[in-house]
């Protein structure tokens, strides 16, 4: 099973449309075909952007609806604590927990629409790939 950081700007492209990449990259963690990791800092930032009304006026899911799919994802999701900060010095200092959880979790993925940004640290991982969730569909096969 593929392991990876589905960050938040898939996550909110999910909610936001339907019949899209990221709402099957969702759909594929809901079935268990993927196994998604979470950790203290994207729990945070999922919590802190559903929480943004003005940002879902359009979004056909309720807000209600979107807490749901936030509940039922964290079902799925395995919890990984981060003991040891590698810090890769991304261009948006925000991004670092996002290598950092997909390293302690041992994920060979980090979902994303941020990928420039995120591929562009100081440290490499050759093991972690960086891709948007249509790349991911399609590399999966």
């Amino acid at each position: 099973m593929d392991v990876a950081v589905i960050d938040t700007s898939t996550f909110v492209s999910a909610v936001m449309k339907a019949d899209t990449a990221p709402r099957q990259v969702i759909r594929l963690c809901l079935d268990s075909q993927v196994r998604p990791l979470i950790g203290n800092a994207l729990f945070a930032e999922y919590q802190d952007v559903l929480s943004r009304e003005a940002l879902f006026r359009r979004a056909p899911l309720s807000e209600t609806e979107r807490w749901q799919l936030l509940d039922a994802y964290l079902g799925v999701c395995r919890w990984v604590p981060i003991y040891y900060l590698w810090r890769p010095n991304l261009h948006d200092e925000a991004d670092n927990h996002l290598v950092e959880l997909a390293l302690a979790g041992n994920a060979s993925w980090i979902v994303t629409g941020n990928k420039t940004d995120l591929g562009s640290g100081e440290l490499l991982f050759p093991g972690l790939q960086f891709v948007t969730a249509t790349e991911f569909l399609r590399r999966r096969g």
